[in-house]
């Protein structure tokens, strides 16, 4: 199954920083520039974050990518196009890239697997003419931690659940 939400804080403690912290930057209504963002601020989730710059043909490319997503894409995929990745994989990044550069506003989401959960950010920046970026943030949570059976890193917000859209 399949979840996706623009209107809630995030559905994990880390995407709820994130997000937190990408609406701090954002001045006079306008989305933040890569740069505005403060590493230190969001440092426990860096291994957790690519940005991706999508190009006006409609490339898109990894800036930038944490070392935890390895296990997310199954390889190194700094400086590669997203296409490279394997289908599935690239099927999961891909939800809420356009619609996040379209909204202009951070979308969440759940994919629930049999094995894991994967919670994924999208959270737009401010980009040049030509070239847009997008703040990912990706992790594989073990379906038990999201029943509470280890500790509570991953808890899902239980106000989120109403905000969903199947």
């Amino acid at each position: 199954m399949v979840y996706m939400s623009t209107d809630f804080p995030g559905l994990t403690l880390a995407q709820a920083e994130l997000i937190e912290h990408w609406r701090t930057c954002c001045h006079g209504g306008a989305l933040p520039f890569r740069e505005q963002l403060d590493p230190g601020q969001i440092r426990a989730h860096l291994s957790e974050v690519s940005i991706v710059e999508i190009h006006e043909n409609r490339e898109a490319r990894f800036r930038l990518v944490g070392s935890g997503l390895r296990k997310v894409f199954g390889c190194d995929m700094r400086g590669r196009k997203i296409a490279d990745l394997d289908q599935g994989v690239l099927e999961m990044l891909s939800l809420g890239l356009e619609r996040s550069c379209e909204e202009q506003r951070p979308v969440v989401g759940l994919i629930e697997r049999s094995y894991d959960t994967h919670a994924w950010l999208r959270l737009p920046l401010q980009g040049s003419e030509h070239v847009v970026q997008v703040l990912c943030h990706d992790v594989l949570i073990p379906n038990a931690r999201l029943k509470g059976e280890y500790d509570s890193e991953f808890d899902i917000h239980s106000s989120s659940n109403r905000n969903l859209a199947a």
